[in-house]
């Protein structure tokens, strides 16, 4: 399992996270900032459990965030 983290407040739009993870992001038209798809708001931060299958398009996305708001963790099983 992974975890993703994304401060969305943060979020410029630069779309980058939907083009890598397709699958887990997506925009929204209403203000222009990406949705991470299944995650739960705590205080701005949205976080999501998944599994390892997605690590690599999620890390990926982390990378090239220009505002360095996505951040990825392997938990232990």
């Amino acid at each position: 399992m992974i975890q993703i983290t994304y401060q969305r407040g943060k979020c410029i739009g630069c779309n980058y996270c939907i083009e890598l993870a397709p699958e887990r992001w997506k925009m929204n038209k209403k203000d222009g900032r990406s949705l991470l798809l299944g995650a739960k708001n705590k205080r701005g931060f949205y976080t999501v459990k998944v599994d390892d299958i997605e690590y690599e398009a999620n890390k990926a996305s982390a990378k090239v965030c220009p505002m360095k708001i996505i951040h990825i963790n392997k938990l232990n099983k």
